[in-house]
């Protein structure tokens, strides 16, 4: 039996590596999300812990870090709001390669399903194919069996003179 070749081999092919590529592309942007809330997570973190520390602090000394604090805090909001402006560049970032995946992905399934249909009706036709050549095999073989009885009979007859 011949072997089973799909001209959109190459295509689904294409589209495998387009799929991974696609996916690569969502764990970087994912990975890179990640990163940048872990930041904005720990910016805010140390606000907040030293606020609480200046709070427990008493007369000039809670002055004087206050004050340090207002300065810090400043800059510390500024790289926030930057923070939480990527993180939501990120996350659309993300839902657009989410969206790339998942169409190739049934584009990828789609090629699979017809590559499927394909084989099944290519072993189908090379079922036919078989069962013809046997079936005509069977036919000769028959005609031949007959064709030597009649030749056996023939000769019996002739040996015979009847």
């Amino acid at each position: 039996m011949k072997r089973f070749v799909w001209r959109l081999q190459r295509v689904l092919d294409v589209k495998k590596i387009e799929e991974k590529t696609k996916r690569a592309e969502l764990m970087r942007v994912t990975e890179t999300l990640a990163g940048r809330q872990g930041e904005l997570i720990m910016l805010r973190r140390s606000l907040a812990e030293l606020a609480g520390q200046i709070r427990r602090k008493e007369g000039a000394e809670r002055l004087k870090e206050q004050e340090h604090f207002l300065r810090w805090s400043a800059g510390a909001d500024e790289r926030a709001k930057g923070l939480e402006k990527e993180i939501a560049e990120l996350i659309a970032a993300q839902k657009e390669k989410i969206a790339e995946v998942v169409k190739a992905r049934r584009f990828r399934e789609g090629l699979e399903k017809l590559r499927e249909k394909a084989k099944e009706q290519f072993v189908k036709e090379a079922e036919r194919l078989e069962q013809k050549e046997l079936d005509e095999a069977g036919v000769v073989g028959f005609v031949r069996n007959l064709r030597d009885e009649e030749k056996k009979e023939d000769l019996q007859y002739q040996e015979t003179g009847l």
